[in-house]
């Protein structure tokens, strides 16, 4: 297999417009939304399918509550502090903040606006 594994990623919430101000906030970037007539989503910005990472989602859809943390979806950043600081700023909870995870860089972990834990990592 010469792909990446994980293809796609959801971020249930329940307050899609804090949500979608967080995530914005947080990464500087700017989430488009995905027509649907089931449920409301918002993608990442995707560069190039051939670029590194995987493509995701904020996903509302009635009778799925946000939180829980059965998943941590890991962002990529150039340094994962600056990240959890702006997760900070904008009424996110930091859980861990950044620290080594020896030759494979640094991660921090926050908790967003609807409860869900996310990562952080950097080399």
């Amino acid at each position: 297999m010469n792909m990446n594994q994980c293809v796609w990623f959801e971020i249930y919430v329940e307050d899609m417009l804090r949500a979608k101000k967080f995530y914005e906030a947080v990464f500087q970037t700017t989430l488009v939304q995905i027509p649907s007539s089931e449920l409301e989503m918002w993608s990442f910005p995707l560069v190039s399918a051939q670029s590194y990472g995987a493509h995701g989602a904020l996903v509302k859809m009635e009778g799925i509550k946000s939180g829980g943390n059965s998943t941590v979806v890991y962002f990529h950043c150039e340094d994962c502090a600056i990240e959890a600081k702006r997760a900070e700023r904008n009424d996110g909870k930091l859980l861990k903040e950044k620290f080594s995870i020896g030759e494979n860089g640094f991660i921090a972990l926050v908790f967003d606006t609807e409860g869900n834990a996310i990562g952080l990592h950097s080399r």
